[in-house]
């Protein structure tokens, strides 16, 4: 079974579009998309069956699965942040809607006219701005340090406070459960239905360390020319401030693509509240990017069934074989032979033909004839030890939280010096896998299927030239 023969393949999205569209346009997008979704209707060359959602829920088979999808972000579009943000947030909003009624009280809602002021609000001034920490130390203690940190003003508090309850991110592990981890570089495939624990506990966190987390919030926040500290008895506070030191403040590892008010009214909301509404606008910018831009590039990209030496290589079979067609025309044709000796022009034409079509739009019709693909380079080096150690990134445990705060670059990974050394026939035929996913394999049985009937349409007519045109009878 194939999808109609009009069938087009997601057309690529650019990261430069979505510097043109913002607040209402996005979330009428997002809307567009879940709507399609939910209608089982084909979205921009995208089935249901490979919709966003469902790889987000853990509905698919590889290599469409929600850890190829961030190997996807992290290896191609270098954009894995937005959905690990994404993934811990949609986690941390069920944790949050879990907890007594008497906590959510201590977390108001930042409601959407509260966020339209800080829009419209100008960007702090340079006087606003906190200096470089360099220049920090070189200040401290001279009359120029006169404000006083957040963080530290937080320490302060706590130590100052004997009736103050800790947050909610303090306490035992066992209370919480079934957040993403955001510091993970890559989830476990069954991470969204999975529970395990989150938060940050403090049986597992060194005092030090968390007050260089809040220490780092605080900096944030400064920047952003915020000035007072947040609520530390709202609940998971201490989560929310390692989530600004890995996602939201300046520089850090694996800042989010916002822009300079959307971050500013992020981190004014998160001042004031640890309610999921807090992260609104963020995860409107971050959910539009993945829904209208990485998602259909991964489908797209995912289509391709063959790395990339490997559909050079078909192309170049198919251009030789539409050569080799006109040759064997023109030898017929000038030759002395019969007109019915040129039809055999169109072996040539048709092999050639469909192999170029299909390599132009990303497939080999070998891989394709065994429903195979390539294994991606960074799959090829992966042993039982490393696939365990994988396993243990993608875990939701503290450890894994506390441990795992690094950008997410893999130019020292060892698969890369591995790849790059291999020649270039080994890498053309790499070894193939099965592809897995129904309905991927149901696209590229619609493309090979569009490949066979253009190349016949287009042998037939160059064959019909070459049998039209009067023999040359040369020899």
């Amino acid at each position: 079974m194939v999808y109609s023969l009009g069938y087009r393949r997601p057309s690529f999205h650019s990261g430069a579009s979505e510097k043109s569209i913002n607040g209402e346009p996005k979330q009428e997008s997002i809307d567009t998309s879940v709507k399609s979704t939910s209608e089982g209707s084909m979205n921009s060359g995208i089935p249901e069956a490979l919709s966003f959602d469902r790889i987000i829920n853990g509905g698919t088979c590889p290599p469409c699965t929600l850890r190829d999808f961030m190997n996807y972000l992290r290896y191609i579009e270098h954009d894995a942040e937005n959905l690990q943000f994404f993934l811990w947030a949609r986690s941390y909003i069920k944790k949050f809607d879990s907890l007594p009624e008497g906590e959510k009280k201590l977390s108001p809602v930042w409601t959407e006219s509260q966020a339209e002021h800080d829009v419209m609000k100008p960007p702090p001034s340079p006087r606003q701005m906190k200096v470089s920490a360099d220049t920090a130390d070189v200040l401290k203690g001279t009359g120029l340090d006169s404000t006083p940190r957040i963080a530290d003003a937080d320490e302060k508090s706590e130590k100052s406070n004997p009736f103050q309850s800790p947050s909610r991110s303090t306490r035992n592990v066992s209370e919480d459960s079934g957040t993403y981890n955001p510091t993970d570089p890559i989830p476990a495939s069954d991470h969204s239905e999975g529970r395990a624990s989150s938060g940050w506990p403090s049986t597992h966190q060194s005092k030090n360390t968390q007050v260089e987390v809040r220490r780092k919030a605080g900096d944030a926040y400064e920047e952003a020319g915020l000035k007072w500290q947040p609520f530390t008895i709202q609940p998971y506070r201490d989560e929310i401030a390692r989530v600004v030191t890995v996602y939201v403040a300046d520089g850090s590892p694996r800042q989010l693509n916002l822009s300079g008010r959307e971050r500013t009214g992020l981190l004014h909301a998160l001042e004031n509240t640890t309610h999921p509404s807090a992260l609104r606008s963020a995860l409107i910018s971050v959910e539009w990017s993945l829904r209208c831009q990485s998602h259909p590039n991964f489908i797209r990209w995912t289509i391709c069934n063959g790395n990339r030496p490997r559909v050079q290589f078909a192309r170049g079979l198919g251009i030789g074989g539409i050569v080799g067609g006109i040759v064997l025309g023109l030898l017929f044709t000038l030759s002395s032979l019969g007109r019915a000796w040129r039809v055999f022009a169109l072996l040539l034409f048709f092999i050639g033909i469909s192999t170029l079509i299909a390599a132009i739009k990303g497939m080999c019709v070998v891989l394709h004839g065994m429903h195979h693909r390539h294994l991606r380079p960074w799959e090829l080096f992966n042993d039982e030890d490393d696939e365990s150690v994988e396993m243990k990134r993608g875990d939701n445990s503290s450890e894994s939280l506390l441990s795992n705060t690094s950008a997410n670059s893999y130019e020292d990974e060892p698969w890369v010096a591995k790849y790059e050394k291999r020649n270039i026939i080994r890498k053309i035929f790499d070894r193939e896998i099965w592809v897995q996913e129904p309905a991927l394999r149901q696209i590229q049985d619609t493309i090979f299927l569009q490949a066979v009937l253009g190349a016949l349409i287009g042998g037939a007519v160059l064959t019909a030239i070459f049998v039209a045109v009067p023999g040359g009878h040369f020899y």
